[in-house]
């Protein structure tokens, strides 16, 4: 027989369905993460032939494109990414910037997290390229011929030191890596899904800078992804992420490419971190700060 609640009472609220995210774990599923990826490569792609057609209209070559062709190219493949991400991440949603890892963090778990993770990956890089004789250096700077004009200079740096690490950061640690923590996995009764999707996460990083960096570095470059990955699961924050992304750039453009001194290399590092910060700082405040 059905109760009948005593007068002045509402009747109480069913229980909330349970939730199978764990913390720090974002709405979207799974399955948005390869199909993210696939939507990125034909999106980039299309942009890029519309970019190289527009740019063969106005003198430029479709086989020797000019700087600008080069890095409007570049520009639109890194947007089309950020725009699946969102794409997938409104399936399930009002995304929310702290769902992709726009928290604030205390400033010393973001040093101490940006120094270890830079630590580990500059040992690790460095021992590899001594075991194997490495000394290549990343194709982007000579495509974009950051040596024959300021211009081109100026507008390189802004690319691979500001636009590349928000853009990438934005979509493999802030959506993918949220993506694929999501696949449950325990072997001998511990959860192991973090670390497996630290790991294709750093894989899908490598590949991705198939065509901007020498082949031979694309296993430094997956560990980096796998290391940042690691940042972004213990600091709940994507702030660390861009910051140490930026500083490698930044290091590697004005070290490997362009023989800068350390002044002029940390003068660099400073102003693209400081851009980030202002682009992407205003994101924070509609968020809670991750707990320390």
């Amino acid at each position: 027989m059905k109760s009948i609640p005593p007068p002045g009472t509402a009747p109480s609220e069913p229980p909330p369905a349970p939730s199978d995210r764990g913390p720090d774990e974002p709405p979207w599923r799974v399955w948005t993460a390869p199909a993210a990826v696939v939507l990125g490569l034909a999106l980039g792609q299309f942009g890029a032939i519309v970019v190289e057609i527009i740019g063969h209209a106005a003198g430029s070559s479709f086989t020797n494109p000019t700087p600008a062709v080069s890095l409007v190219s570049d520009v639109v493949v890194d947007l089309a990414f950020v725009a699946a991400a969102v794409y997938f991440a409104a399936l399930h949603g009002k995304p929310t910037p702290a769902d992709f890892g726009f928290r604030r963090i205390k400033l010393r778990v973001g040093i101490v997290a940006f120094l270890t993770a830079g630590l580990s990956y500059y040992l690790a890089t460095a021992a590899y390229a001594s075991v194997l004789k490495l000394h290549g250096q990343d194709k982007l700077p000579s495509e974009l011929r950051v040596n024959q004009s300021t211009a081109a200079l100026v507008a390189a740096a802004v690319f691979v030191c500001v636009i590349a690490p928000m853009a990438e950061e934005f979509f493999f640690r802030g959506f993918l890596f949220g993506a694929l923590r999501r696949w449950r996995i325990r072997i001998f009764g511990y959860e192991i899904g973090t670390w497996v999707a630290a790991i294709l996460t750093g894989i899908l990083f490598g590949l991705a800078h198939t065509g901007s960096a020498s082949s031979q570095y694309l296993i430094p470059l997956g560990f980096l992804g796998f290391v940042l990955c690691l940042v972004r699961w213990r600091t709940r924050s994507l702030y660390p992420c861009m910051a140490l992304h930026s500083f490698n750039n930044s290091l590697a453009l004005g070290l490997n490419q362009l023989h800068w001194a350390t002044a002029p290399i940390l003068g660099l590092a400073v102003a693209s971190l400081l851009v980030i910060a202002a682009v992407t700082g205003p994101l924070s405040a509609r968020s809670a700060p991750a707990p320390a």
